[in-house]
Parts: structure tokens; sequence; C-alpha cells
């Protein structure tokens, strides 16, 4: 007969022996690994360099799966819903990129998923756009529109009217210098 461990006591697991001494292992052998083809890690830290800025600030990449077979693995990247007819347009372009990084035809399809511009994990799904510049403004126009709402008394009012002054005298000043 079998001796069973009283309900209260845990049984003994012993450590696996190659756990340990793959963990001394992990570091080389990925590195290895990627300057032989297998570039998930690089995918995914170069991913900018891999698609070029535009399609980086637009996509990241969550996941390569593959089949049973081994072959035609599939890229899995997060974008927003605005940007996915986009992206789904250049998706063969995106492959050839990728598939070049990893030196042979190692991806065969790629599936868009659609998140909002933040992510719900903090940092892993953040889009970043361009910072956008304010544009600059002629020290002529500046004065033009103070002194065309100096009459008014409130202070607000008066710095909501001369942004709008300014804004519609650089509008107009742009346009007549374009005809």
């Amino acid at each position: 007969m079998a001796r069973t461990a009283p309900p209260s006591q845990k049984p003994f697991r012993r450590m696996r022996g190659f756990e340990p001494a793959f963990g001394l292992m992990k570091d080389p052998v990925r590195m290895a690994g990627e300057t032989r083809g297998f570039a998930v890690a690089r995918l995914l830290t170069h991913w900018a360099e891999v698609v070029g800025e535009d399609l980086a600030k637009c996509t990241r990449p969550v996941k390569v799966g593959y089949g049973r077979d081994g072959f035609g693995g599939t890229l899995t990247l997060l974008t927003t819903g605005p940007m996915a007819p986009m992206i789904e347009m250049q998706k063969e372009m995106i492959r050839t990129k990728v598939n070049a990084i990893y030196g042979y035809n190692a991806i065969s399809r790629i599936l868009l998923t659609q998140t909002a511009p933040i992510g719900f994990a903090e940092g892993q799904a953040e889009f970043h756009s361009a910072p956008k510049t304010a544009p600059t403004i002629d020290p002529a126009i500046k004065a033009e529109a103070s002194e065309t709402v100096a009459p008014i008394h409130d202070p607000g009012l008066r710095a909501a009217l001369e942004a709008l002054a300014e804004n519609i005298l650089n509008r107009r000043r742009t346009t007549e210098g374009e005809k």
C-alpha cells in the first residue's frame, strides 16, 4: 500500500535539474538565437527602426505566434481604431519589413487588434503623436490684436478676444502670403 501524506502537509517538490542551470544560460541563448534569425526580442525593442517612425507611432507589436508546423507565424499588432484601416492597407509592406529582420519568410500574416489610444496596462499600449508646436506669431500681429481689444475691461474676456484676434490676423496674413 502507498503512503499518503496528511492533508495539512504539502508534498515536497524537488526542483528539476535543468531549471537552475538554464537560468544561467538564458541571456546567451537568447542573444545567439537573435543572431540566427529568431529576432522576436529585437522586433519588439527596435520596432521604430523596423517599420519606420510613422507606423511605430500608431502600432505596437504584441506577440508572434507560430502554427503547429512551425512555418508561417502570425504577428499581432495593436493599433487605435481610426488608424486600423490605414494599417490594414500597409500590412504587406509591414510583413516584408519584419521578414527582412528575420532573414526568411517567418511571418505569413499580420493580425490587427484595435484598442484605445491609452492602453489598459500602464504604458503598454500608449500611442504618442508628434508634439504640436505653437505657431510663431509676428510681434506686429500681437500688437495689433492687443490694440484691438484694449477697450475691454474684463481681463479674462480681453485675453480670450486677443487670442482670437491673433488667430484671425495670423490666418489672414498666411492666406494673403500664399496668393
